[in-house]
């Protein structure tokens, strides 16, 4: 197990700069996760810490080692791809064993960390099978073990979840996450899927073309977004956001819809033009409150969605009670003052 440390680390394509100076630091046994839309630089970060792909500036330490200009066979790492990448004619068995192999590792050694990171993963009636006998799932499961077999000081994950269906993913992402917490290895794991993010990571690093929004634990950025696009990306379904102003103690929105504020705000200088923003479980169906007509409703059996519009804002809602809506339906609702949000139009930024 290691550190990582990341030191304004840039990446240029041509004249292009696709990594615009990033700085992280990740603990000894902690498991972080790189989360970002497609195009944003995740996998061109963990690329480079794998030593897949040269840094056009900056260092990456892993431990006490700077590592930046070191080949990936030597930088101690293990990483686990989206596509699985076994070998069709070898066994389980060989597959997790071979870089071992490469090594020119003996035998028995061979043997022994194969049937132990079997065991961990629930492979050892499969080891004897061939890659083309095996479901996504267990083949995710054999890369893993292939990486597990290398103990390295660091495990990379790039996205490898992707390929397997819904339950599937479920199931997997308690799995690593399970694999983590017993073995202890410092991970870093990329994925565009924001609930991947929020139920793994120890830390979240929020990327968007190419530069760090935010840096924390899954419910810090759930509960303190810096700004805009990290209140956006994080929390599924996504917050609300409504533009207007503070004028006399209430939030109205540039259609004329008057919110509540958050209690004890304080704002100085007077603010400008704000976003307000709630998130669809922080509004809940009462008697009297915001009128709305329902636009749309969703059931999950455990919660029902609906997006209402509200004076011509549409505003969504995630309701945990039974309720018996339908589309053109009135309902009013009110918003927790507890749970508001709001953010400098111009910057974006947190106020």
């Amino acid at each position: 197990m290691a550190t990582v440390n990341i030191r304004n680390v840039q990446k240029r394509f041509g004249a292009v700069n696709v990594i615009h100076g990033i700085n992280v630091d990740i603990a000894d046994g902690e498991f972080v996760v790189l989360v970002g839309p497609s195009g944003c630089g995740k996998s061109t970060l963990l690329r480079m810490i794998a030593g897949l792909e040269e840094t056009s500036d900056g260092e990456i330490r892993i431990g006490a080692r700077d590592v930046s200009n070191l080949p990936a066979r030597d930088r101690d790492i293990a990483m686990v791809f989206q596509n699985y990448a076994l070998y069709p004619h070898m066994s389980v068995a060989d597959n997790m064993g071979f870089a071992l192999k490469l090594k020119k590792a003996d035998a028995a050694e061979i043997t022994g960390r194969v049937n132990k990171a079997a065991a961990i993963l629930g492979l050892e009636k499969l080891l004897d099978r061939y890659p083309k006998q095996l479901s996504g799932g267990q083949r995710q499961r054999v890369a893993m073990g292939r990486a597990l077999v290398r103990d390295p000081q660091v495990f990379l994950f790039d996205e490898p979840l992707s390929n397997l269906d819904a339950k599937l993913r479920v199931q997997m992402r308690a799995e690593i996450k399970s694999l983590h917490q017993r073995i202890k290895t410092t991970t870093i794991y990329v994925t565009h899927d924001q609930i991947e993010a929020m139920t793994m990571a120890d830390k979240i690093v929020v990327l968007h073309d190419g530069v760090i929004e935010q840096v924390g634990a899954p419910l810090e950025l759930y509960d303190r977004p810096a700004n805009l696009f990290v209140a956006g990306f994080i929390g599924s379904p996504s917050m609300n956001f409504l533009d207007g102003r503070i004028e006399e103690g209430v939030f109205r929105t540039d259609k004329g819809l008057v919110l509540p504020l958050p209690e004890n705000l304080k704002l100085s200088p007077p603010a400008g033009p704000l976003v307000y923003g709630v998130r669809p479980e922080h509004i809940r169906s009462t008697a009297s409150g915001i009128a709305g007509t329902v636009g749309l409703v969703e059931g999950t059996g455990s919660e029902i969605f609906a997006k209402l519009d509200c004076g011509g804002e549409e505003i969504s809602c995630l309701f945990r009670e039974r309720l018996t809506i339908g589309y053109g339906d009135k309902l009013t609702v009110s918003i927790d003052p507890a749970h508001i949000h709001l953010f400098d139009k111009a910057s974006g930024q947190r106020i």
